[in-house]
């Protein structure tokens, strides 16, 4: 069928009394469609209540009936979008296109492909432009071949059907895509809750700690205070009681003044005789000369006070120390940091090989590294008199270089005294020796604890680390106090910094 016998001629979709494009069109009964202001002034002017195309007469005006659409709620076509090839004048927008008749048609001028069984027949599709570039050169006709770049030539059906079989699979693997990224979603909203979750149960635990802390204070302080005032108290009791006995003593005086006073005065010389005796001496009184009230001692009574709180605190904090040591104990890795044993590729499943000394001072890796997340692990050091423990990053071990953080090395040693190897280097002040450290990381936060396993009490602790590598655990025993070098790998590195 050629695209020409295909098309439907333009006097279809035309008014016969304006002889344009419907505009705002109507129905008659008998079937014919009209603009509606064409029909209403035809009426008003010519012969009314005929249809001016099969002369039938309405003996009363008929109701005009709106066809399915009007061009005038029709919008005109915009750059860019597939205009109807039917539309005279202004075009609209086109709705579909046709492949049999190789026309775009916009919302009027396509009800005929809708309601006619003929047109029903014909192939419809999203507007598109250039309908004749379907047309095939070689045979005049709809395109029904595809041709690929390599020249092969293959049924346009079947073509569409591969490709929609690949869109199938592109969808496939975009839902594949969405599940992975709604489970990751999951996922970090899970991190978030179990991370408020801990921060929530970590608060509480502080807030606890912080109020036994508090009232073991407030305890203290009001078991100092109570001394104090006892002893105030006891002194004054004490005073009372004397100026008690005083005032009952200088009553008593006062009434044998009088009577000596009244004696004296008596003109009676047998009375006076006889009375003199007994009133001439002083009533039984006591002897006041080494007797005082001093005031209470209060020296030591502060620092005895505060020596007490230390020890109930030292305690406490103890308990503190003990229960977060436990909980960084939760993430213990197994790591073979075996002081007679020098790797040169260290692995844990590897056999045990013989120390190869270098001026008595040597160094254990672990092959283990860590890239993310918690480790733990402890080193037995009471052996040793000289030592060096900790984590380091794996790259600068292949290089001589002084120990500090900012090479990637954060050890705390034993060379006489204890102390950090931070930048510059800090001094410990240790209530006992270590026996047994215990090291822990945590990669993201960027942290790096030592503890005294045997009293649980922290003993250095690096922070805002900066982990952009792979990171080890780390021991060095050292036998000798002079600087010394020992190899891994047949490379150099120096223990200056630990050991000067």
């Amino acid at each position: 069928m050629s695209a020409a016998s295909c098309l439907l001629t333009e006097d279809q979709f035309l008014c016969s009394i304006c002889l344009d494009v419907f505009t705002d069109p109507v129905a008659l009964p008998c079937g014919h469609n009209f603009c509606n202001k064409c029909i209403t002034e035809h009426w008003d002017v010519n012969v009314p209540n005929q249809c001016p195309n099969c002369k039938e007469v309405f003996y009363i005006r008929p109701e005009l009936r709106k066809t399915s659409s009007s061009s005038s709620e029709q919008q005109a076509a915009k750059p860019g979008e597939v205009p109807c090839d039917v539309c005279t004048g202004t075009k609209l927008k086109a709705l579909k296109s046709c492949l049999v008749c190789l026309t775009s048609f916009c919302e009027t001028h396509l009800e005929p492909h809708l309601t006619m069984s003929g047109l029903k027949r014909h192939q419809l599709i999203d507007p598109v432009e250039n309908l004749e570039d379907r047309m095939s050169t070689n045979h005049s006709n709809l395109l029904e071949l595809f041709y690929h770049k390599a020249h092969d030539v293959v049924p346009l059906k079947e073509e569409y059907e591969g490709k929609k079989a690949e869109l199938k699979e592109t969808e496939a693997e975009i839902q594949q895509m969405i599940q992975k990224r709604r489970l990751k979603l999951q996922k970090i909203k899970r991190s978030v809750k179990l991370s408020k979750e801990r921060a929530d149960r970590e608060t509480a635990e502080g807030v606890q700690a912080f109020t036994a802390l508090k009232e073991s204070v407030e305890r203290g302080q009001a078991e100092f205070i109570r001394t104090i005032k006892e002893k105030q108290r006891t002194r004054e009791k004490q005073a009372e009681n004397f100026i008690k006995e005083l005032e009952q003593e200088i009553s008593e005086l006062k009434k044998r003044s009088s009577e000596v006073e009244q004696l004296s005065l008596s003109e009676d010389h047998l009375h006076l005789i006889q009375s003199f005796s007994s009133l001439n001496t002083a009533p039984p009184t006591k002897d006041w000369t080494e007797v005082s009230v001093s005031s209470p001692s209060h020296e030591g009574t502060v620092v005895r006070a505060v020596i007490q709180l230390e020890q109930t605190l030292s305690k406490q904090i103890k308990k503190v120390f003990e229960a977060e040591l436990k909980k960084v104990q939760q993430y213990a890795v197994d790591v073979i940091l075996d002081p007679d044993i020098v790797h040169p590729k260290p692995t844990q499943s590897s056999a045990k090989q013989e120390v190869k000394e270098f001026d008595d001072c040597r160094c254990v890796l672990s092959e283990q590294g860590f890239t993310s997340g918690r480790f733990y692990f402890e080193v037995q050091v009471s052996r040793w008199s000289t030592w060096t423990l900790g984590v380091a990053r794996k790259s600068n071990m292949k290089r001589q270089i002084t120990l500090s953080p900012n090479n990637g090395f954060w050890t705390v040693c034993l060379k006489r005294t204890y102390f950090a190897t931070a930048d510059p280097s800090v001094c410990l002040s240790l209530k006992s020796k270590p026996e047994k450290v215990g090291v822990f990381v945590d990669y993201e936060e960027g942290l790096v604890y030592f503890y005294d396993v045997d009293t649980a009490a922290l003993m250095y602790s690096f922070t805002g680390c900066s982990f952009t590598d792979n990171v080890d655990p780390f021991f060095s025993p050292c036998n000798n106090d002079g600087v010394k070098i020992h190899t891994i790998d047949d490379k150099a590195f120096s223990c200056e910094n630990v050991c000067s």
